[in-house]
């Protein structure tokens, strides 16, 4: 067999081998093949603890609408496809029925409802050959009407991501987060006055995670791999969870203002169920959207911290060598989003043939939270400081200003750990006792540390 033969049949073996290998390539949770029921929702599980009506409340729903008239967002040209369900009117009723405390009647196709009773009563009358033919029974009145719909559907309120690559093998991994809003509203036929008017929302988290390698593994041939799982809340389910949410906050808030009520016996069940609302209410009320939760006290005006640095000279000698170090600090919070700090620090710095010597430091920093109400922000720090050499036991006093950024996350209400980097640009030109070149002497610093807040 010549070279070709061999390289053809070694192709389609390939080509046969990936096709029937095409079952295996199966998402992580594997497929569902057969028809499943719907899942519950969290908010459903809500309405096991309510307590029992005096009695079912009819309400007649007309129409619950998609108000966004927004389209799915596309990279590949216009898509005429809603970003909202359009079947909001029949998962509102589904709630209805869930919750044991409304008795929904149809009124969104009233005139297919209608048509039928008509053909029933002329059928009745062709056929009844003069006997007396019994009217049909009338149709029930809500005494209330449901109103409302999904008002917003915000796109990309929060996105992010990290990865890293090298010498071509790498991965990522990135989020997005939506948001959707729901309001209901609660109508007397009897005044036309509207008893109450509710509004849930409910995020939507997309994520993803990617892996590839792109590189030549020889000098006429490269090897590229990829692989990557993405995962996407339904939309379908969020909106069910808000509308559910804002039926069950419907129901609370009736009770609340004798809208309707309770049996005698459920009515502790009730004050509990309340009383859990307006915490979640005050909870409620410090959250942002996109940002977390806005509380003034989330984290505390003092705070005491530390951290162990490594410290780089960037001196008048070559050969720049680590340093350790550390440092403690006394911050004050005195808004949401600046910090005002005083810190005392020891570090070595030095290179690794000419030079090496102790320093002590005092510094006060100006620090800016650019997400103060997140659990991770990221922080910018400027101010300035002094420097003195404890080696020598020089009474000699030297200045300087740094400036620098981080991160902090808090682990707790209370307590939030730092990774940083400084940079500490020097007023003199003699920390390392040469003076040469145009510029002071100055020094990289990057730290890890801890910071604890005292109090509320």
């Amino acid at each position: 067999m010549t070279r070709l033969t061999i390289n053809r049949l070694s192709l389609l073996i390939l080509l046969i081998f990936f096709q029937s290998c095409g079952v295996f390539f199966t998402p992580p949770a594997g497929v569902e093949s057969n028809s499943v029921i719907g899942e519950i929702t969290a908010t459903e599980k809500d309405f096991k603890k309510l307590p029992a009506p005096q009695e079912p409340i009819i309400v007649g729903v007309y129409k619950f609408r998609d108000q966004t008239g927004q389209y799915k967002a596309s990279n590949m040209g216009a898509n005429w496809s809603t970003a909202v369900p359009q079947g909001l009117t029949t998962i509102l009723i589904k709630s209805l029925e869930d919750s044991k405390w409304f008795a929904p009647i149809e009124r969104e196709n009233i005139g297919n409802l209608l048509n039928e009773r008509q053909i029933i009563r002329t059928t009745r009358q062709e056929y009844a050959n003069g006997q007396n033919v019994d009217n049909m029974p009338p149709l029930l009145f809500a005494g209330i009407l449901l109103e409302g719909g999904v008002i917003s559907y915000d796109t990309n309120i929060l996105t992010g991501g990290a990865g890293a690559r090298y010498f071509g093998i790498g991965g990522s991994s990135e989020y997005r987060q939506d948001r959707i809003t729901v309001y209901l509203r609660a109508v007397s036929t009897n005044s036309g006055k509207i008893l109450k008017t509710v509004y849930t929302s409910k995020t939507i988290l997309s994520q993803s995670v990617n892996a590839s390698m792109f590189r030549y593994v020889d000098v006429e041939r490269l090897m590229e791999a990829e692989i990557g799982v993405t995962n996407n809340e339904p939309v379908h389910m969020a909106v069910t969870e808000a509308i559910n949410k804002a039926v069950y906050l419907m129901i609370l808030e009736g009770i609340q203002d004798d809208i309707w009520t309770t049996k005698e016996q459920d009515k502790r069940t009730a004050d509990n169920l309340l009383a859990e609302h307006h915490q979640e209410i005050i909870e409620s009320n410090k959250r942002v959207p996109g940002k977390g939760y806005l509380d003034a006290n989330f984290r505390s005006k003092f705070s005491i911290g530390g951290a162990a640095t490594i410290n780089s000279l960037r001196g008048d000698y070559p050969y720049v060598s680590n340093q350790f170090g550390a440092h403690g600090n006394f911050k004050y919070l005195f808004s949401d989003n600046f910090n005002l700090g005083v810190s005392y620090g020891y570090q070595n710095l030095g290179s690794e043939k000419y030079f090496k010597a102790q320093f002590t430091s005092l510094e006060m920093d100006i620090e800016y939270f650019m997400l103060p109400f997140n659990n991770l922000t990221p922080y910018l720090s400027v101010g300035f400081g002094t420097m003195k050499n404890i080696t020598e036991n020089s009474k000699k006093i030297q200045f300087k200003s740094q400036f620098g950024a981080g991160l902090e996350y808090m682990v707790s209400p209370s307590i939030g750990l730092r990774g940083y980097g400084k940079y500490h640009v020097g007023f003199d030109d003699d920390w390392d006792k040469a003076v040469s070149g145009k510029r002071d002497d100055h020094f990289l610093q990057f730290g890890l540390g801890i910071q604890v807040y005292l109090g509320k």
